[in-house]
């Protein structure tokens, strides 16, 4: 299963790179069916994951993928599974 890695740490303080990678990476899963994204918004305090988590809620993204997984073995890794 091919999948695609996204890793926010080095941009975390950037709302617009976030938002912008997050863009680029939905469609670049899209476009290649790549079934499997795993974002990872770190630890911290739980606010990047937060943001991660109310962009893919947006009803534009969310048409896209078929669910997200919360790593319960790691609180700073979301999974999002896509539809293909």
């Amino acid at each position: 299963m091919a999948k695609i890695k996204l890793d926010l740490h080095d941009i975390f303080s950037n709302g617009q790179a976030i938002e912008s990678e997050l863009n680029r990476v939905i469609q670049e899963a899209v476009a290649k069916k790549i079934e499997l994204v795993e974002i990872i918004p770190g630890k911290g305090s739980g606010q990047l994951k937060k943001s991660v988590l109310r962009f893919l809620e947006e009803l534009r993204i969310k048409k896209l993928y078929r669910r997200i997984e919360k790593d319960d073995k790691n609180f700073g890794r979301i999974f999002v599974h896509f539809r293909f």
